[in-house]
């Protein structure tokens, strides 16, 4: 009864200020795609210098995400939020006036940390809510993000046009202002808690960023002798795991998540599909330009019908609580897809590429919004800042292991062999996702009401 009233009652006004936080981040990763090489210029940098403005936002990201996440548990979306946002307009001021490249570099860590909130809030705050059916909220969060993915690019090259590469840091100051404003006014005052219990597990927190940020680099340059990487990561985890454990209140209740297998399973979803999207995304946006001899311009133009599919899809059935369906067609996609980069070559038709963007907009509109609701509904609900924070680490963490599939197949050139190696690497990596949707029966279950405190999971 009560969940019904809030549910009449939600104000909805609080989707500006919601989807302007979540969309901080993907704008700040697509624009900058364009400016790599104008940055390289100013600096005289190389190509393995600049990557580093890239690796350095994921890193912080995907780090910090669970861990603002779980503050935004503890302390409300409201605190965090505006703390975030005041974040990313001082990152903007020190990326605007950086005179090196490591002054930007600081500014993509800060501009990374920053972000973190925006996407946690809010599903904290939809999720306190009381929303019985937030298809259309968890559309809102999705479609807005795949659309700024589409035109930051574009809008990152008028920018440079106009007014140079600091620009792109710039924008970040009028957009915080504007966070910052919304924020103030339209948050509530009091959604979390005031007394604790227990102090914050800062040494939980800690060694779960050392866990990541240890495999995390060894992911973005994996070689024999960093192994010692994955050896730290092992170390760290099993000291994490350890002190959770033994915590009152710990950062990541790994009993919690541990039993949830469903949600696990999600995160999991959640790493196969990434890995295969962002190795399209970047690997074969590469091959077209050094392998099939297009411009970088006429290479995004074959990406965009991938783009409008994706904002097509998700905007049509983002209101259905279907999860099994929508994850089996995301799935298959890209089985097809990837099976179609076999038959590509130098001189192929373009049209081929073309229906291979169409095909590859099913899983990009099916794939990222299916796992977010599905977190919606499996997360414990006094911990879904942490857990939708987690599922944005999973992401990331595919992005990484693209990124170092990517550089193995490619590393004597983005030619077709290298493409089809990366293309066979893929369809493992779809056929598995394949395999953990049919294997997974508790999708059949999900999409009602979502679980509230003291009520039976």
């Amino acid at each position: 009864m009560t969940a019904a009233v809030e549910t009449r009652t939600f104000d909805r006004r609080l989707i500006v200020p919601l989807v302007l936080g979540a969309v901080l981040n993907p704008i700040n990763s697509s624009m900058l795609a364009v400016a790599l090489v104008p940055i390289g210029l100013t600096f005289h940098a190389v190509p393995a210098q600049t990557a580093w403005l890239v690796s350095a936002l994921y890193l912080a990201t995907a780090t910090g995400q669970p861990v603002v996440g779980r503050l935004v548990d503890r302390y409300g979306a409201r605190r965090l939020y505006l703390a975030g946002t005041a974040l990313v307009g001082v990152a903007g001021v020190i990326g605007a006036l950086a005179p090196s490249l490591s002054f930007l570099i600081v500014s993509r860590v800060l501009l990374g940390l920053g972000t973190c909130a925006g996407y946690p809030a809010a599903m904290y705050l939809i999720r306190r809510s009381g929303v019985e059916k937030p298809g259309g909220l968890l559309t809102a969060l999705n479609v807005s993000a795949q659309t700024i993915v589409v035109i930051g690019p574009t809008l990152g090259g008028l920018l440079i046009g106009a007014a140079g590469w600091r620009a792109l840091f710039a924008v970040n100051i009028p957009l915080a202002v504007a966070c910052l404003v919304l924020g103030a006014i339209l948050l509530p005052r009091h959604d979390g808690d005031t007394e604790f219990e227990h102090r914050l597990d800062h040494l939980g927190i800690g060694l779960f960023a050392g866990t990541l940020t240890a495999l995390m680099l060894f992911l973005m340059s994996p070689a024999i002798g960093h192994l010692w990487l994955l050896a730290l990561t092992v170390l760290l985890a099993a000291g994490f795991v350890g002190r959770e454990l033994r915590y009152a209140d710990p950062f990541l209740d790994v009993r919690v998540f541990g039993g949830n297998l469903p949600l696990i399973t999600t995160y999991v979803r959640t790493l196969l599909a990434m890995t295969v999207s962002y190795a399209y995304l970047y690997g074969f946006t590469q091959w077209l330009e050094a392998g099939r001899g297009l411009s970088a311009s006429h290479a995004g133009l074959i990406l965009l019908p991938m783009s409008l599919v994706a904002i097509t899809v998700s905007t049509i059935t983002g209101r259905r609580a279907e999860f099994r369906g929508k994850l089996l067609v995301g799935a298959i996609s890209q089985v097809v897809a990837c099976a179609l980069m076999l038959v590509l070559n130098s001189t192929s038709a373009l049209w081929i590429p073309i229906v291979i963007s169409i095909i590859f907009g099913l899983p990009q509109g099916l794939n990222s919004l299916a796992n977010q609701n599905a977190v919606y509904f499996q997360a414990d609900p006094d911990r879904m800042g942490a857990s939708a924070g987690l599922l944005r680490t999973f992401a990331y963490l595919g992005a990484m292991v693209s990124s170092a599939a990517t550089g193995a197949f490619f590393k004597d050139g983005a030619d077709t062999a290298g493409l089809h190696d990366l293309a066979i690497f893929l369809i493992v990596t779809a056929g598995l996702l394949l395999v953990v949707v049919l294997a997974d029966r508790s999708l059949r279950r999900i999409g009602g009401a979502p679980v509230t405190k003291g009520s039976p999971a």
